[in-house]
C-alpha cells in the first residue's frame, strides 16, 4: 500500500414497467440438458421474451437488443419507472454433479438487488451480485453442485427507474469455481493492541481480533516485515509472535517483505539502514539471509509461512537504486535471491511478486515480460488494485485474466479496500474522504464496502483455469489509535485508513465482513 493523498451508457429502449414480482414464478419445463440462447443471438433486437427463455414480474422491463458481448445481441433490463423482474431459463435431464455458470454482465447501478442465480438445483440456492460496469463487460461464475437432475438460470433485477443491466453469452457446464484464499493484512495489529487498541465482535463483546476475524470468515493473514524500523513494530520478532496468534487460529500465513525500514511502494523503495552502502553483490547475500533468517525462526517455531512475497508493490523495482527497473539484470538477481531463500526454508511455501495498479495492463505486462526475459523465478502473482486510483472493475479483470495466463500463474488481489465512511476519526485527513473519490455505484457504507470486496473476490473467481486464488484485504485491523499513525518515526503521526477498515469507529466488526464468506 503506498500512501499519496489524492456517462451513462445510451439511452435504452423506454419500455414501461410492468406488475411488481410478488411470488415465485411457475417453471416451464423444457427437458433441456443444456442452455439455450446463451448469447441471445436467436430473435434480433427488441424481442420481449427471448427464444428459450422465460419472464416473470415486470415483464416489458426484459428484452434483447443490439450491442452484444460477442454477438450482435443482449439482453438488457431497463425501464422508465421501478420495477422487478426476472429472467429464467429451467433445465431438466441434468447429470447430478458440479456445474458452473459463466456470463458477461454489466450494470449502470442503483438496483435495490441485480443479480444472478442458479436454483431450485437440489441445495441452496447459488447467488452473484452484478458488479457495477457501465462501460466494460466483466465475466461472473456462479458454481451449483446439482442434485436433482435440474437447475434454473436466473437473472433478477429488482430496480428503480432508469437502472439498467446488460447480459450476453451465458454457458452452463460441468465444472466448480471459487476462491481459496479469504484474508486480509493485519500488520497493524500488535502496535494497535499495545497502544490500547480494543476490538469488539458485531454486538460489541470485546474480543482477540484475530479470533473475530476467522470468526468471520477469514482464513489467511498477511503480514509484513521490515528490516529494522524505528518504531519496532513489523520486524522479525513482531511477526515471529503475531504468527504463532494466525496459526493457532487455524489461518495460513502470507509474510510480505518490504526489504526497508519503512514503508516500500511505488514511490518508494529504499534500503534498510543497515544495508546502505553496500555492494550489489553484498545486497544479494543480505536479501538472502533476511529472507531466510525470518523465515526459519517461523519454521523452527512450528509457523512455517505458507506464501511470502518477494518485495512489496515493487512495479519500479525494489533497494533502490541497484535494484531499480532501470537495471533488470540486477533487479533480476535480488529477486531470486528472495526466491532461492523461500525454497531453502520450505520448498512449498509459494513465492509471489507483487506489483501495484491492478488494472494497467501494459504495465504489468511490461513488468513480468521483463522479469520472465531475465530469468526471475516465482511461483504467484499479486495485485494491488485499488478502484478509487487503478482502473474500472473491467481493466481489472483484463489485467488479471491476461496475468494468469500469460505466465501460467495463478493470481490473487495482494490488495484491496474500500471506505465504510468518509470522515475521520482522528486528526489525520483521510486517505479517501470525498464522495468524487469513490467508484460509481459503491457508496462509503458498510453496504458499499461489502458490495466492493464481493465483487473484486467475483472477478478473481471468475479467472480462466481456475487460476483465481483470492483476495487479501488491507488493512483490517488499522483503527484509529493514538501512537499508531503511518509514519514509524512519527509517534504523533495520524492514520488515515480507520474508514476502510474492517471496525467501526466504535470498534465493533462491521457487517461488511461478510465478504470473508464469499464463495
Amino acid at each position: 500500500m503506498f500512501h499519496p493523498r489524492r456517462t451513462l451508457r445510451a439511452l435504452l429502449l423506454p419500455l414501461a414497467a410492468g406488475l411488481a414480482l410478488t411470488t415465485l414464478p411457475a417453471q416451464t419445463a423444457s427437458a433441456a440438458s443444456t442452455l439455450t440462447n446463451g448469447g441471445f443471438e436467436s430473435d434480433g433486437a427488441g424481442v420481449a421474451t427471448p427464444a428459450g427463455w422465460s419472464e416473470y414480474g415486470s415483464t416489458a422491463a426484459s428484452f434483447t437488443e443490439s450491442g452484444g458481448h460477442g454477438g450482435s445481441y443482449r439482453l438488457s433490463h431497463y425501464a422508465s419507472s421501478a420495477y422487478k423482474v426476472e429472467t429464467y431459463q429451467y433445465l431438466s435431464g441434468l447429470t447430478n454433479g458440479n456445474y458452473r455458470l459463466t456470463a458477461w454482465v454489466r450494470s449502470g447501478g442503483g438496483q435495490n438487488s441485480a443479480y444472478i442465480a442458479l436454483k431450485n438445483c437440489g441445495g441452496a440456492e447459488q447467488r452473484t451480485d452484478l458488479p457495477v460496469s457501465a462501460s466494460g463487460w466483466i465475466r461472473i461464475v456462479v458454481p451449483v453442485n446439482v442434485t436433482n437432475n435440474q437447475c434454473t438460470i436466473s437473472i433478477n433485477s429488482d430496480a428503480n427507474a432508469g437502472n439498467w443491466i446488460n447480459v450476453d453469452d451465458l454457458t452452463f457446464a460441468s465444472g466448480t469455481s471459487g476462491t481459496s484464499i479469504h484474508g486480509a493484512d493485519i500488520s497493524s495489529l500488535a502496535k494497535s493492541e499495545a497502544k490500547g487498541g480494543v476490538y469488539r465482535t458485531g454486538s460489541g463483546t470485546t474480543g482477540d481480533a484475530v479470533t473475530i476475524l476467522k470468526n468471520a470468515g477469514m482464513n489467511y493473514a498477511r503480514l509484513k516485515v521490515w528490516v529494522n524500523p524505528a518504531d519496532g513494530y513489523n520486524n522479525k520478532t513482531r511477526v515471529l509472535a503475531m504468527a504463532k496468534r494466525i496459526k493457532a487460529a487455524g489461518m495460513k500465513l502470507l509474510v510480505d517483505f518490504h526489504y526497508s525500514d519503512t514503508w516500500a511502494d511505488p514511490g518508494a523503495q529504499s534500503k534498510p539502514a543497515a544495508w546502505a552502502g553496500h555492494s550489489y553483490s553484498q545486497l544479494r547475500t543480505d536479501v538472502y539471509n533476511h529472507t531466510y533468517d525470518v523465515l526459519n525462526a517461523l519454521k523452527a517455531q512450528g509457523t512455517t509461512a505458507d506464501m511470502v512475497q518477494v518485495g512489496n508493490e515493487i512495479n519500479g523495482g525494489m533497494l533502490w537504486n541497484e535494484g531499480s527497473t532501470n537495471n533488470w539484470s540486477q533487479l533480476a538477481g535480488l529477486l531470486n535471491s528472495g526466491y532461492d531463500a523461500v525454497k531453502a526454508v520450505n520448498s512449498s511455501t509459494t513465492v509471489a511478486l507483487h506489483l501495484a495498479k491492478g488494472g494497467d495492463l501494459s504495465g504489468t505486462r511490461w513488468w513480468f515480460d521483463s522479469a520472465v526475459a531475465n530469468g526471475v523465478k516465482f511461483d504467484a502473482i499479486g495485485l494491488s488494485y485499488y478502484g478509487y486510483w487503478h482502473g474500472s472493475l473491467s481493466d481489472f479483470q483484463t489485467t488479471l485474466d491476461d496475468a494468469a495466463s500469460r505466465y501460467g500463474k495463478p493470481v490473487f488481489v495482494a490488495e484491496t479496500a474500500y471506505p465504510f465512511r468518509l470522515d475521520s476519526e482522528d486528526s489525520h485527513e483521510e486517505i479517501i474522504n470525498t464522495t468524487g473519490e469513490l467508484v460509481s455505484g459503491y457508496p462509503a457504507n458498510t453496504a458499499g464496502q461489502r458490495r466492493w470486496m464481493n465483487d473484486v473476490t467475483s472477478i478473481v473467481e471468475a479467472v480462466p483455469g481456475g487460476r483465481g486464488l483470492g483476495v487479501f484485504y488491507w488493512e483490517a485491523t488499522w483503527t484509529a489509535v493514538t501512537g499508531n499513525g503511518w509514519d514509524p518515526t512519527d509517534a504523533s503521526s495520524g492514520n488515515g485508513w480507520e474508514n476502510q477498515a474492517l471496525f467501526g469507529y466504535d470498534d465493533t466488526a462491521l457487517s461488511s465482513m461478510a465478504w470473508f464468506r464469499h464463495r
